[in-house]
């Protein structure tokens, strides 16, 4: 499906995508917590996804479950093909259902690129994000680490998550920044990095697109729309646990601008 990519293509870590990617995180149970209820049609739409739109961008974390999302990644893609730019996020620590806590401490985030590693049964990450910054760490200090494993050939890029333009100019004074990810969406459109990382030529990743489901409906092209014509480093990854739904915003991009087909 290399000819049809929805949204139109950017490159991402060295990689030419779709700009319409695939957000994860409503591959678990409630809470962002545990298996999904149907674990069959989770794995159908991750091939779906790759297979029959040319959706080549998938995002995951290892918080997502924790570490579900990244396995029925592998049951469902791996071998992964060539193209295929897989997105991880480490430096999220998860005690409970609907419990997010920052955790950035080197050690720490080298177990987890570890773990991640094997999970999804590849020697590399191909994008690997802070998922947030530790504020009880220097961001030096974990964005160093990234950056060794990176040299080591464990990570492809470098990435990162929830930040303003402050911190992504201090991240990258230590060490490349392949991709910024954010909040973005038509009921909360105010983000500074945006424009930050146009002018620095990062490609930005809003995550959130529909706002939690509130655009998921009649309204999702045009907010979606609205988003990729923002700039061509905007790459929005919508998220879905149904196949149907996913097929309903693939439509409504390429509906809305039918030569991203052709790109």
């Amino acid at each position: 499906m290399s000819g049809n990519r929805p949204g139109g293509t950017i490159t991402i870590a060295g990689k030419q995508v779709a700009r319409l990617g695939f957000g994860t995180m409503r591959l678990t149970g409630s809470g962002t917590w545990g298996t999904p209820a149907d674990q069959t049609t989770a794995l159908r739409l991750l091939r779906t996804c790759v297979a029959e739109f040319g959706i080549n961008h998938i995002d995951t974390a290892d918080a997502y479950g924790p570490h579900t999302v990244e396995e029925l990644i592998r049951w469902a893609l791996h071998p992964y093909d060539d193209d295929l730019l897989l997105a991880t996020k480490v430096g999220m620590v998860r005690p409970a259902p609907n419990i997010w806590s920052p955790l950035g401490r080197p050690d720490y985030l080298r177990a987890a690129v570890e773990g991640s590693l094997r999970r999804l049964a590849t020697e590399r990450l191909d994008l690997c994000y802070l998922h947030r910054i530790d504020p009880t760490v220097p961001l030096a200090d974990q964005v160093a680490v990234l950056d060794a494993l990176r040299e080591e050939g464990k990570i492809g890029a470098i990435g990162l998550s929830k930040v303003t333009p402050r911190q992504i100019a201090e991240a990258s004074t230590f060490v490349p920044i392949a991709a910024v990810q954010n909040v973005l969406n038509i009921d909360e459109p105010d983000d500074p990095a945006v424009a930050y990382c146009a002018q620095h030529g990062i490609p930005y990743i809003p995550y959130r697109p529909l706002n939690a489901g509130r655009h998921a409906g009649d309204s999702a092209g045009k907010a979606l729309r609205w988003l990729l014509d923002l700039g061509e480093h905007v790459a929005p990854i919508p998220g879905t646990s149904n196949p149907e739904h996913l097929a309903a915003l693939v439509a409504a991009v390429t509906a809305d601008h039918p030569e991203s087909e052709q790109r």
